[in-house]
């Protein structure tokens, strides 16, 4: 990726889908040309922590709320240190951000960490293509020496595809950390940090929780050094199926009865370590309205996500496990893909999406006194 921060006016950009699929806009943020795979979002807030969730690394996303940046960038509600996103497309970006807390605009913060967009293009006719054709690399170009569609199409086609992407190690923390509990302290939980947001040990702490956060590349003896009374697996980007690591400390967490908790990626590597395949979807699920059924109440819940990868798990059985009977406890009710696994034999269970839900909604945030009470059994 190459980028110039200066500010962008009305430069010309042009967004380019490997399958010759092209846009013409202006440049959002910096100018330079980035290359991702393409993916929408429905969310009609909270851009602030998408753009910072690790989960969104090496993905261009397309937002279909047609309004950006009302709010402009404060410096309280970023999910990490950074902006993960490869590329940002808008439709029309707020000219001028109106809130109390915000410190500067979306633009100016694009620019300064030098992420290119494109605004001023379709982005309902681009989210429609992705719908049918599936999600796809991308490039986006911007200056005002553009290559010709040609030399630009041909870069996008030789960048490399999510399936087989192991991505977790690039953005998990290098080094491990704790975050206290906030009050008194009445559990110890090993976090296992596969691109985790810094909401999740946050709604971990506020439980009595303390937090300690370790590299993707933690082995289950590093788990198991911190005396963890659960152990706790985060979301991330990637493709599971490379995630050999990951599902091997599961393995030994499983077999040691310890209670644990995965979201997203984490449940992703639970199918894995129970024996599960997994998936590409087409174009995945990424916003925060998308409604889950909880099997084990039939309470619906509004939930966010942020995942192109699923499990491969029956809907209609209890299937048999090395680690025991497995059923799956959630499911998407706009296309029936996974959204939950639970073991019945031991205090295990995962969920595809985000319970932690910082912009939002809250309707899931039961699944972390859930594994409150797998612990309290536990220790019981």
């Amino acid at each position: 990726m190459t980028t110039s921060t200066k500010g962008t006016g009305k430069i010309p950009a042009v967004l380019v889908l490997e399958d010759g699929r092209t846009f013409r806009g202006r440049a959002y943020g910096a100018v330079g040309e980035t290359f991702g795979e393409a993916v929408f979002s429905t969310g009609m807030t909270g851009y602030q922590e998408t753009l910072t969730d690790p989960s969104y690394h090496r993905q261009v996303v397309v937002m279909t709320s047609p309004h950006v940046g009302n709010t402009g960038v404060n410096d309280e509600d970023p999910e990490s240190a950074r902006i993960w996103v490869s590329g940002y497309v808008v439709r029309d970006p707020a000219r001028v951000p109106s809130n109390w807390r915000s410190r500067r605009s979306l633009d100016e913060e694009l620019r300064h960490q030098g992420v290119v967009g494109i605004c001023g293009i379709d982005t309902r006719a681009l989210t429609r293509h992705l719908r049918e054709r599936g999600a796809m690399r991308v490039g986006i170009f911007s200056g005002n020496a553009l290559p010709d569609e040609g030399t630009m199409l041909a870069e996008v086609r030789q960048q490399p595809e999510m399936q087989g992407a192991d991505l977790s190690a690039q953005v998990a923390t290098k080094e491990p950390y704790v975050v206290p509990a906030i009050g008194e302290k009445k559990f110890t939980v090993a976090a296992v940090d596969l691109g985790i947001k810094g909401m999740t040990p946050h709604r971990m702490a506020e439980r009595g929780i303390e937090v300690h956060v370790l590299p993707a590349t933690a082995t289950a003896e590093d788990v198991y050094a911190v005396n963890p009374d659960g152990v706790f697996f985060s979301n991330g980007p990637g493709d599971p199926a490379t995630a050999d690591h990951p599902v091997a400390v599961m393995r030994e967490v499983l077999s040691r009865k310890t209670p644990l908790f995965g979201i997203c990626f984490g449940n992703q590597i639970l199918g894995r370590a129970l024996g599960f395949g997994t998936y590409k979807l087409k174009y995945g699920h990424r916003g925060i309205n998308q409604p889950v059924q909880d099997r084990t109440t039939g309470k619906v819940e509004i939930t966010a996500h942020n995942h192109g990868f699923a499990v491969d798990a029956p809907l209609d059985k209890v299937s048999d496990t090395p680690f025991g009977r497995a059923e799956v406890s959630h499911v998407c009710l706009n296309d029936n893909v996974v959204e939950g696994l639970q073991l019945l034999d031991q205090p295990a269970f995962s969920v595809q999406y985000h319970p932690e839900a910082a912009a939002g909604p809250h309707d899931a945030a039961y699944l972390f006194d859930r594994f409150v009470s797998l612990m309290e059994g536990q220790r019981a």
